[in-house]
């Protein structure tokens, strides 16, 4: 793009590989890494690759998905708790507004968060610029086809 995309704090994100649509994130600028809220996470091997089965589970605006992705890596990711854990690290693509691109995703529990993902910022260096004051400037969850 030439131009930046300007979103807001919070906006609707795809992941055609997963078949989800328009699941609610939050843009977090501090955080290097985005997530991705899953459950019952069990790795496996295919064709001799690592593998990994989750689950990302129900919400208001979206039935539960069972999904499977090739791992990418494993992390050591610092929550928001300050704690550090092992997360599997999955690559897929990633939809927000005009781009989509390949990009990485942990997988953790997010529960206790209000967003089941969150983007971070090696993901908005793709042509982002971030409106801290605005939220969902890409489409409002109510007006589109969830």
């Amino acid at each position: 793009m030439k131009e930046p995309c300007e979103i807001g704090w919070c906006e609707l994100i795809s992941l055609p590989d997963l078949a989800i649509a328009n699941i609610h994130a939050k843009i977090d600028s501090g955080a290097a890494t985005s997530s991705l809220h899953a459950v019952r996470i069990r790795p496996f091997e295919r064709a001799g690759e690592q593998w990994v089965r989750f689950t990302v589970p129900k919400s208001p605006e979206h039935a539960a998905q069972d999904c499977e992705a090739r791992v990418y890596d494993h992390r050591a990711i610092k929550s928001s708790n300050g704690k550090t854990e092992q997360r599997y690290v999955i690559e897929t693509l990633i939809t927000l507004g005009p781009l989509t691109w390949l990009g990485h995703i942990t997988l953790a529990n997010r529960q206790s968060m209000a967003f089941p993902m969150l983007v971070g910022r090696r993901a908005l260096r793709r042509g982002f610029l971030v409106n801290s004051a605005k939220r969902w400037m890409l489409g409002r969850p109510e007006e589109l086809e969830i």
